[in-house]
């Protein structure tokens, strides 16, 4: 395998070892990236590691230090940091199993592949992924890698593993302070079936490749146009699909007349609307 693994260790369960190795399974997408540059003579800005009295300094000299009060640090070599001792840095122990629902969809963070790490390994990891399979159970431990112990979900994907790095409790800000606010109503009836409709007509696969990031061609664009003017300014027309011209929604005609062009053009019931209040 070409690509370089994120981890190599083993899943420890009771007393059974798997060795395996964990690789990445995103990467960065298209980006524009933008230097800062001093105007007036048209070169890049460069930044120095400066100590006030002491001036720009080597990087040898620098080592991480913890301020534990105002201007005051315990300093630490990165031997000293890398001695800490931690199970996990070797060995993935999976302390639980959970359904899958039980773990809200804000605490996933980022996906990566397992697999096995030699022939020896194959049976049983392929024992681990079809039990979880069939219990339908997702494995739940931690992961000492690069500097930090992660919490980690566990469950099978096609024919392997998927590891997911999860956030720990007081990294989730808690929604009750976001959804205090909204009122406790039941919906409109016809409302209702009429979003219902919108829905079920759009339903449809997930299929990611139908999608892609379109400020970042927008940018590319721009980039294009302003080499081609020599420099010059140039602002783009963008379109407001935002409807400002009041406060007020006709949510009923709204979802009607999206019903209706999704059913051919079909004109909207003539039964009266209502008018509510945007919140």
């Amino acid at each position: 395998m070409a690509a370089r693994a994120y981890w190599k260790g083993q899943i420890r369960i009771a007393l059974v070892s798997i060795p395996v190795e964990i690789y990445p399974a995103t990467q960065s997408g298209a980006q524009i990236s933008f230097r800062q540059i001093h105007e007036p003579s048209g070169k890049r800005i460069k930044y120095e590691k400066v100590v006030p009295g002491v001036g720009p300094v080597d990087h040898d000299e620098i080592i991480k230090g913890f301020e534990y009060e105002k201007d005051s640090y315990v300093l630490l070599d990165q031997d000293e940091i890398d001695a800490v001792k931690l199970e996990s840095k070797k060995t993935l122990m999976l302390t639980r199993f959970v359904d899958a629902h039980e773990i809200d969809v804000l605490y996933y963070e980022k996906p990566y592949y397992v697999v096995p790490a030699d022939d020896l390994a194959e049976e049983a990891y392929v024992v681990l992924r079809e039990a979880l399979r069939k219990t339908k159970k997702v494995g739940v431990g931690q992961l000492a890698v690069r500097g930090s112990e992660h919490l980690i979900s566990l469950k099978p994907c096609g024919n392997g593993l998927v590891l997911e790095t999860l956030r720990y409790a007081d990294e989730v800000k808690k929604a009750q302070s976001y959804f205090e606010d909204i009122d406790d109503i039941k919906p409109d009836k016809e409302l209702l079936n009429l979003a219902e409709k919108l829905i079920e007509e759009k339903s449809a696969p997930f299929d990611p490749e139908e999608y892609q990031d379109r400020y970042v061609d927008a940018l590319q664009k721009l980039i294009a146009k302003k080499r081609k003017a020599g420099g010059k300014k140039v602002l783009e027309d963008v379109e407001d699909s935002t409807d400002e011209s009041g406060n007020v929604i006709d949510l009923m005609a709204a979802l009607k007349k999206s019903v209706a062009e999704k059913d051919g053009g079909k004109k909207p019931s003539a039964k009266k609307s209502r008018s509510r209040k945007a919140s």
